[in-house]
């Protein structure tokens, strides 16, 4: 082993100790040596060693053929391509599958279910996200306004109408008939608007009812007067500020002239953005948890359904949602626009 190589292997221990990752270890390291000096595959190796629990930077004395080349070239097939399948790396270098396993377990490796991405965002939404964070990030900080923030969004929630049922029948007999439409799982639109105190206002639609920007204005002025009721400090106030996504029935132009006339401030969201929206990272995700196993065979229950969550969340769970909008934004900033993913 050269000086140079122990030098840089006491770094890695170095950057390890103090919560480091390899990449970060890495770049430090030939940011001084030299670009060429360690490759990602070696300090990854490195750091899956010292996790292992071995910290000894020197070489364990062994016979036979050495295996830091193979070591190299299997990690350096998973950086190529994250999709490859083990057997395929045994396979191509000619080792044994376990080895293959091993290597990758002691540098840290382990497969993961791929996170599925709601857009696949262009350079222009990168930079729309990133602008419109930084610019609701700095207001904020001057003057802060999540406590007058509604919130909101649509979402379908289905429910099983009918089940087919067995009946008595003679041997000689065909079965009872049922029409199949009257089998299939229906579904009914929620709206709902909410704040960090909790549910302002939420309503059904008819059953395969959809939103178009006529029933979205009245559906603001339904939503306008229960502010009035149930938030007058924001009427009495600085006023609300309205934020939902940027959906057509949303932003045409009808729909635009209604929330003018409603005085409210409309909140900047940039186009293909879930993990802005609160509704969609916070509220909706726990609704569709909870909606996992439930049995709702009408409307009715669902509405029923719906009232009891929404009452049962505490004011805490709304106002974390809300609370949590500068952190997102801190985090596109961060990552250059891309999405902030739990």
């Amino acid at each position: 082993m050269s000086e140079i190589s122990e030098k840089i292997r006491y770094i890695l221990q170095f950057y390890y100790e103090k919560g480091k990752n390899a990449a970060q270890a890495r770049k430090k390291i030939c940011d001084v040596y030299g670009r060429d000096s360690l490759s990602n595959a070696t300090a990854c190796r490195w750091f899956g060693r010292f996790r292992s629990g071995n910290l000894d930077v020197k070489d364990a004395p062994r016979s036979g053929r050495p295996i830091t080349g193979k070591v190299d070239e299997i990690l350096q097939k998973i950086e190529e391509d994250r999709h490859i399948n083990s057997h395929d790396v045994a396979r191509e270098l000619n080792i044994d599958h376990k080895t293959v396993l091993n290597h990758l377990h002691k540098a840290g490796y382990t497969k993961k279910l791929d996170v599925w991405l709601p857009h696949e965002l262009s350079m222009k939404n990168l930079i729309d996200r990133i602008s419109i964070s930084e610019s609701l990030l700095k207001r904020n900080e001057i003057d802060p306004f999540l406590e007058r923030l509604i919130t909101g969004d649509q979402k379908w929630i289905t429910y099983d109408n009918k089940k087919r049922k067995r009946s008595w029948s003679k041997m000689n007999e065909t079965a009872q008939t049922a029409a199949e439409a009257q089998l299939v799982p229906r579904k009914v639109l929620l709206f709902v608007w909410w704040d960090w105190k909790g549910i302002v206002y939420h309503e059904l639609l008819q059953p395969g009812q959809t939103i178009d920007s006529t029933l979205f204005c009245q559906h603001l002025t339904r939503l306008k007067r229960e502010i009035e009721i149930n938030r007058p400090e924001l009427i009495n106030s600085k006023g609300v500020v309205f934020h939902h996504d940027s959906a057509k029935p949303f932003t045409s132009l009808l729909s635009r002239q209604m929330l003018r006339e409603c005085g409210w401030e409309i909140l900047m969201h940039p186009p293909h953005s879930p993990d802005l929206a609160p509704t969609d990272y916070h509220l909706f995700r726990c609704l569709q948890n909870s909606l996992r196993g439930a049995k709702l065979t009408s409307v009715k229950d669902c509405e029923n359904y719906l009232t009891k969550f929404f009452a049962a969340k505490p004011q805490k769970f709304y106002a974390d949602g809300i609370m949590e909008l500068p952190e997102k934004w801190r985090k596109v900033i961060d990552s250059n626009g891309h999405y902030v993913l739990k």
